[in-house]
């Protein structure tokens, strides 16, 4: 059996797609594409597909991880491109490699997002400043569970804020930590401890996760560990 770690991109209107729906149309793109794919045991046998560390619901990423078993060899190459023309335009295979082992989920330790804001730099930098000074900084959000409060500060790594047209982009570094703090939870956050208002809708792109090291504070490759 081989194992495929695939990176892939939701892009455009395509942020909007839930995990439940890329993982259906992904399943469709692999008998679209007629890959040979190894199937779980049981009275009710699924494609081997294993995902990790999916982005919210209406954020975009250049960094998204799954894993799939197949039953024959097949070079990497042809599946990028035989997975790539079978998903929809903004569901992008970035790359295709032999899984180089161990457990994917455990090597997702962090993230570095892109948030943009139309909000002028000086009130984003203010925020950011007391949200920073904070040793904990409270925030709630609707789950599955019901409401729930949470510290969004713990998660936050590295935070700096950059012009970004007429508004201002936060590059942020998040851990993976359970409950999981958003982007969106960071500017909740934000607005708590800061006043920070934000007159229009944010843009969430995650550019990268993987493994953090603390003593540099990058983010590895997962397709490369």
């Amino acid at each position: 059996m081989q194992r495929l770690r695939v990176r892939y991109a939701k892009r455009g209107r395509l942020r909007f797609t839930s995990h439940r729906d890329f993982s259906r149309a992904f399943e469709r793109a692999v008998f679209r594409a007629r890959l040979p794919m190894a199937y779980s045991s049981g009275f009710n046998p699924h494609p081997r597909i294993s995902y990790a560390g999916a982005s919210p619901t209406g954020a975009a990423s250049e960094a998204e991880y799954l894993e799939l078993a197949l039953a024959e060899l097949v070079d990497p190459a042809a599946v990028h491109a035989a997975l790539d023309e079978a998903l929809p335009d903004g569901l992008d295979v970035v790359e295709v490699v032999e899984s180089p082992g161990g457990a994917l989920a455990d090597l997702l330790q962090a993230s570095r997002w892109r948030v943009a804001v139309p909000v002028p730099p000086t009130a984003v930098e203010t925020a950011a400043d007391l949200f920073l000074a904070a040793p904990e900084v409270l925030v709630q959000r609707m789950t599955k569970k019901g409401l729930r409060d949470f510290d969004a500060r713990a998660a936050v790594l590295a935070l700096t804020v950059v012009p970004d047209g007429e508004g201002a982009a936060l590059d942020l570094v998040l851990r993976h930590l359970e409950p999981a703090v958003r982007p969106d939870d960071v500017l909740s956050g934000l607005s708590v401890v800061g006043g920070l208002v934000l007159d229009g809708v944010p843009l969430l792109t995650r550019l990268a996760q993987g493994s953090y090291d603390e003593a540099t504070g990058g983010i590895g490759d997962p397709l490369r560990p």
